[in-house]
């Protein structure tokens, strides 16, 4: 079984915080390896400072990436509301390490179903040899950007699962959903 610490927080709206949040990861992240447990954690973009300055959170982010990349830890990049994603997936892209190691050292992203655009943003990301964990998503957003009727997400996430599943890189599947979830075990088996 695979675990992921995440470090509660986001929407930060002084760079002080941001800083100490990006301190707490990189403690989890020693206790971790200083335990022999696996070494991967999740994190909120707007909790590194995202919302401040779109270069303080690569600056924290980056720290983060950095000293995961001396234990051979794995970070996961959360997706937060619609307005984020496009600085999300820059900031992906700008602290990824060029050398990543199939099992760790590497950042992944978090999708959300919801999201009109997640198809083609998981397209991109698979080309890019990127990791994916896939969720519904939590946040109320605008019919212009996702979709409204539960049957319309779920059939979007079914959609990515198996598209990630049959050509992404160690897909995470992240469901409540028991239908959705036995059609992954079906799928992976």
């Amino acid at each position: 079984m695979r675990t992921t610490v995440d470090v509660l927080g986001e929407s930060v709206s002084e760079e002080a915080d941001a800083r100490a949040a990006a301190a707490r990861y990189v403690a989890v992240l020693d206790a971790l390896a200083a335990s022999d447990l696996a070494r991967n954690v999740s994190l909120k973009p707007t909790q590194m400072g995202l919302a401040i300055d779109p270069g303080l959170a690569r600056e924290t982010i980056g720290g983060i990436v950095a000293r995961a990349v001396e234990l051979g830890a794995f970070v996961r990049i959360d997706m937060e509301d619609h307005t984020t994603t496009d600085s999300t997936l820059a900031l992906w892209r700008d602290v990824r390490p060029t050398t990543w190691k199939d099992g760790g050292a590497d950042v992944g992203l978090v999708i959300q179903s919801a999201l009109r655009r997640s198809d083609d943003d998981i397209e991109g990301i698979i080309a890019e040899g990127g990791r994916v964990r896939l969720c519904k998503g939590a946040y109320k957003e605008p019919a212009s950007v996702a979709y409204q009727d539960k049957a319309d997400v779920d059939a979007a996430y079914e959609r990515q699962m198996l598209r990630l599943m049959r050509a992404g890189r160690y897909p995470a599947i992240a469901t409540h959903d028991v239908k959705l979830i036995q059609r992954a075990v079906s799928v992976a088996r």
